[in-house]
């Protein structure tokens, strides 16, 4: 359906400016998951120390402004840490 008023026709564009805003915000989060990912998997935990609040800054501004809930950004930061953590520890017990 196409929208009639122009109200509407104006919401339309709002919303998909700000659905590819978000798409493209996303995608940032996601690839800078599997980066740290990578990073340690590859053993290479200072570096993703490194990394670490980058990730926590884009995940706190995402659960701001309501692109992902608050919880789900406490999550994956949680897992992030705890993921380099144990990468650190199984590293020193060597």
């Amino acid at each position: 359906m196409c929208p009639i008023t122009k109200s509407a026709k104006k919401a339309l564009r709002q919303s998909k400016k700000r659905r590819a805003r978000n798409i493209q915000k996303k995608k940032i989060i996601k690839k800078s998951l599997k980066e740290i990912k990578k990073i340690v998997s590859e053993k290479k935990n200072e570096e993703a120390k490194k990394l670490l609040p980058q990730v926590y800054k884009l995940l706190d501004k995402a659960a701001k402004t309501g692109l992902i809930k608050k919880n789900t950004a406490a999550r994956k930061k949680s897992r992030i840490t705890k993921l380099i953590h144990e990468g650190t520890v199984s590293k020193s017990q060597q």
